[in-house]
């Protein structure tokens, strides 16, 4: 028997054990399209705009079914009322987290964000204790923000660009950065990098064919390197911090870590959780936030109506002299709708982190397996025309009542829902409110393009919702 023969006959094998599993698994699971064998159901996937695919999908399949990337089957839930039941009536069992391949290979079960089970919610407890011991949803981390808001104007005036903020850095690191810190450039670069890297087709092909990519050349080498430099870093600082450590004064999220570990021999006390959850929270903190800003600022200048109703709000309620604080934000609804808008409408993470079943489920009639992936799509909420009547525009009324106050509304999941929500979305909110509202109490926003011409579509519509790249003015008001 030749070579050729035998590599045929084990192919068509392959090809047969890949229909039987499918079919076998597929009688339990959510109705979804045929997969092909191996490929499962790539083709069908825009990896440039998931989202959009998921829509097209959803509208044949209903609002739960099944999709094979590869051989791995993962339920899609789409719209309100199945993400809300999902995620928030079954919380517990829709806890888990599927992995990134991606991310695999450095994140492991450690952290926060990729961790499962009681590493999972060891480390999210402690970070969340010690988040609101340093101050976070107090003034102790509003004084960081409205002074990291200070430093930002300062450095539009001598530069004329947008800086991104560190107010992460001190809750982690104790001392904010300079803006022209070699060190926190370089961190900014490789977080930036790396989101792009994540959010491209590239990415996207390597997670659903790990064991191939791995061996050829590509972008998520250079993100590899890049989530080792950061690491390293932060395990030197680690090192800086043992050094000059007092268990009576703790001063960041490195030493309540470090006073932790000694205290309780548990298994979850590691550094290898230490280091990830830093590297979680200050990438949720700065390249979740940055990016925002700049998709905000964007939207801003595609929207001067809206801007200007924002800087009169400020300049009434606030003045010219004062720095913005929380506290104005409750008499400021329209520029409160304003921020719940721009969070709506840029969809940050339009499908969401993977979540995974921790045991098998029924779920509207299905049997979902153990450990099985689930993809949650925050686009279809955010951008649901029964609740918000023009999804696809700007549009503050979205959470404006008839007399101009602040309406609410369950669909605004930017942060997720359930137990795996962000555990930082109080400080994003925040630094959002304070920062906007700071930059336009003391600049005017100029465009060096018609505003109509701005494009405010997203560049990459995958991992994560980025803002094309566009220029813009700060006039000294």
């Amino acid at each position: 028997m030749g070579p050729v023969v035998v590599l045929v006959l084990g192919l068509s094998c392959l090809l047969l054990l890949s229909l039987l599993r499918h079919r076998s698994r597929r009688g339990k699971l959510p109705p979804g399209p045929t997969p092909l064998p191996i490929i499962g159901n790539i083709l069908q996937i825009d990896v440039k705009d998931i989202s959009k695919s998921l829509t097209n999908l959803s509208k044949v399949y209903g609002p739960v079914f099944t999709l094979y990337l590869g051989m791995k089957p993962i339920v899609v839930l789409h719209g309100y009322e199945a993400v809300k039941e999902a995620l928030v009536d079954h919380g517990e069992e829709f806890a888990g987290r599927d992995c990134i391949p991606i991310l695999k290979r450095s994140k492991k079960n450690f952290g926060i964000v990729f961790s499962n089970g009681k590493t999972w919610k060891e480390i999210r407890r402690f970070s969340l204790m010690t988040l609101r011991n340093l101050g976070m949803g107090k003034r102790s981390i509003e004084d960081r923000v409205q002074e990291e808001a200070r430093c930002l104007v300062e450095e539009l005036r001598k530069t004329n660009g947008c800086a991104p903020c560190n107010v992460i850095c001190s809750i982690i690191f104790k001392n904010r950065y300079d803006y022209q810190d070699p060190d926190f450039l370089t961190l900014m670069n490789k977080f930036n990098e790396n989101m792009r890297i994540m959010t491209s087709t590239w990415a996207q092909v390597y997670n659903n064919f790990p064991a191939l990519i791995d061996y050829l050349p590509g972008s998520h080498h250079i993100l590899f390197k890049n989530i080792d430099y950061i690491i390293n870093y932060i395990l030197e600082k680690v090192k800086e911090h043992e050094e000059s450590l007092d268990v009576n004064d703790p001063r960041d999220f490195i030493d309540c870590f470090l006073i932790k570990m000694a205290q309780i021999q548990w298994l979850e006390y590691t550094y290898d959780n230490l280091v990830t959850a830093a590297f979680d929270l200050f990438g949720a903190g700065t390249e979740t936030t940055s990016t925002t800003l700049r998709y905000a600022l964007l939207l801003l200048l595609k929207h001067p109506q809206v801007t200007a109703k924002v800087q009169e709000e400020t300049q009434s309620v606030i003045g010219r002299h004062c720095s913005p604080c929380m506290q104005d934000r409750s008499r400021m609804p329209y520029t409160d709708a304003v921020l719940y808008e721009i969070q709506r409408y840029i969809d940050l993470l339009p499908v969401n982190l993977p979540h995974a079943v921790t045991c098998d489920v029924k779920f509207r009639n299905y049997l979902i397996p153990k450990g099985t992936a689930i993809w949650t799509s925050l686009t279809s909420v955010l951008h649901d025309n029964t609740e918000f009547p023009h999804p696809e525009i700007l549009d503050p009324g979205h959470f404006l009542d008839e007399h101009g106050n602040l309406k609410k509304s369950d669909y605004f999941m930017p942060f997720s829902s359930g137990k795996r929500m962000c555990v930082g979305e109080s400080l994003a909110r925040m630094e959002l409110f304070l920062f906007l509202t700071t930059i336009l109490q003391h600049f005017h926003l100029k465009s060096q393009v018609d505003p109509k011409e701005l494009d405010t579509t997203p560049i990459v519509n995958g991992l994560a919702s980025l803002p094309p790249l566009y220029k813009l003015c700060f006039i000294p008001v």
